[in-house]
């Protein structure tokens, strides 16, 4: 695919108000739908945020939300990304689903949990990075706290990522690292990233939103500010490869002295 059509969406989450949250994104993918958008990106833990009380409670509903999230990509002809609580053996996972025209094509449990705000005491962690093939093109996934960890995208990049889409619950103190990891990791791995943050006052905490879509160069395609909003640019793929072809940073990389991949 040459032309992409990226959408991030933004909103202030509901905290633990499902149906509200549901009602909110569902309206949100039929406008990117109308806008003729091909990929949208959801904030993380998207239907309930971090309640962290109820949480057991409310994820127990993410597998009949994501089978109403299939049938509404089925219809409106959508690739879509986005977390939530996911339940598995007595865990809780914070799990972003690929959903490509209804099927669910890859799923992401988050790696880097972020101790400073005990999510590590609430909820397991991943064991694998995640890159799939998508009707929209090889599609990577990393969650929040996962952008301060670059050799996570870089190893994306290695495995042929050409859209990295960054669910995120990223609060308003460190707005600016926000945004300049976004372009960081979108311009040292020639790629676009498209991150969707959620805004406003959620429980005790103060989302700054700032969401994204970036292009390899670095330059920001459509950029929110703290409103609801479904931020919706153009990514030319074929571009992205001239670049890459000009400039050969992955093929350039000294593996034997650094040691990773």
């Amino acid at each position: 695919m040459k032309q992409l059509r990226c959408a991030a969406i933004q909103f202030n989450i509901a905290l633990g108000n499902i149906d509200s949250n549901r009602k909110q994104v569902a309206a949100a993918l039929r406008r990117v739908a109308a806008a003729n958008g091909q990929l949208a990106v959801l904030p993380e833990m998207w239907s309930t945020g971090y309640d962290y009380r109820h949480l057991p409670t409310l994820a127990q509903h993410t597998p009949e939300i994501v089978t109403d999230l299939q049938q509404l990509c089925a219809e409106l002809g959508l690739v879509s990304v986005g977390s939530l609580p996911e339940l598995s053996a007595g865990k809780i996972y914070n799990t972003a689903y690929v959903i490509d025209h209804g099927k669910v094509v890859g799923s992401y449990r988050k790696l880097h949990l972020f101790s400073a705000m005990g999510e590590d005491r609430h909820l397991g962690s991943g064991s694998r990075s995640l890159v799939v093939d998508t009707s929209v093109g090889r599609v990577g996934v990393a969650i929040c706290y996962d952008l301060r960890f670059p050799e996570l995208f870089r190893k994306l990049a290695l495995e042929g990522a050409e859209i990295i889409c960054v669910p995120a619950e990223w609060p308003k103190p460190r707005g600016e690292h926000w945004q300049t990891l976004l372009r960081a990791r979108a311009i040292e791995n020639q790629l676009f990233v498209v991150a969707a943050n959620c805004c406003r006052v959620q429980g005790k905490l103060d989302f700054c939103g700032l969401s994204r879509i970036i292009s390899p160069l670095g330059t920001i395609l459509a950029e929110a500010a703290e409103e609801d909003i479904e931020l919706i640019a153009d990514c030319d793929v074929a571009e992205m490869q001239i670049y890459r072809d000009q400039i050969k940073i992955l093929h350039d990389r000294r593996a034997d002295i650094y040691g990773t991949p």
